[in-house]
């Protein structure tokens, strides 16, 4: 198991809004970071998020971002 590439990952869906399925994002290849692109690349070939390059989470993805949110929080106080 490769923790750095599941903390990128978690970066990832950190980074969704999840008070509005409205909101995406888009992982923009020229300027992001690698790390990012290939997280984004595995979020999506798990079908966490409906594009390659970002998009919106999918259900699966919403209420993963959700779990990952409350840890972070739950963590960080």
């Amino acid at each position: 198991m490769d923790f750095n590439k599941i903390i990128e990952e978690i970066k990832l869906l950190n980074q969704f809004n999840l008070n509005s399925k409205l909101y995406g994002i888009k992982i923009h290849q020229s300027n992001a970071l690698p790390e990012t692109v290939n997280a984004a690349t595995r979020l999506y070939e798990k079908g966490l998020i409906d594009h390659i390059d970002g998009g919106y989470l999918t259900d699966l993805g919403v209420e993963t971002a959700e779990h990952a949110q409350i840890l972070l929080q739950i963590l960080k106080d």
